[in-house]
């Protein structure tokens, strides 16, 4: 039983097996149909039904193998990096006009509960550092315009962020003078 098992799972991939019918001959497939699945299965199990190696190709199997081997051709010649690949999803798909106003309602909702309690402070703390960025990079600008002398253009600003230091919280310094 064992050795006519290992006869059948070793039979050579280029052998050419006849289909039912005995007029035509294919590869024997690397993948088997349910029902010839099934019949291996209790032949490995031990059931009396034994396969015979010169069995003839079951035509479902045969369609499953060349579906394999079409989609591994595709496979192969799928360039990733194409541009028809992503153009493929073009017109992109209609948008979803009822979720959309759901979540633009919750993000509305969820914006207003931020802004109660100590949260109502942390848009006016971005808007203050922004502002002061602001003013600096104003400062920067101002000193090219003059075309002042490098050394004096970096003693102004030096003194510009030593004016920020002094006034600012130390968080903040790092948000302010960044740019």
């Amino acid at each position: 039983m064992a050795k006519h098992l290992a006869e059948i799972l070793q039979t050579p991939e280029h052998e050419w097996t006849p289909f039912r019918g005995g007029e035509l001959e294919g590869k024997r497939p690397r993948r088997l149909c349910p029902a010839c699945r099934e019949t291996l299965r209790g032949a490995v199990l031990g059931s009396p039904a034994a396969i015979d190696p010169r069995q003839p190709l079951c035509f479902q199997c045969y369609r499953l193998d060349l579906e394999r081997e079409r989609a591994l051709k595709a496979a192969a010649e799928l360039n990733t990096a194409s541009e028809a690949r992503f153009q493929d999803a073009l017109p992109f798909e209609s948008v979803d006009t009822p979720r959309l106003e759901t979540l633009k309602v919750q993000r509305v909702g969820a914006r207003a509960a931020a802004r109660v309690g100590v949260g109502q402070f942390v848009d006016r703390r971005r808007h203050a550092q922004i502002a002061a960025r602001h003013a600096l990079q104003a400062i920067a600008e101002g000193l090219k315009r003059h075309q002042a002398a490098e050394a004096e253009r970096a003693r102004s600003m030096a003194a510009a962020i030593h004016a920020a230091e002094l006034q600012l919280p130390v968080s903040w310094l790092p948000f302010v003078v960044a740019g």
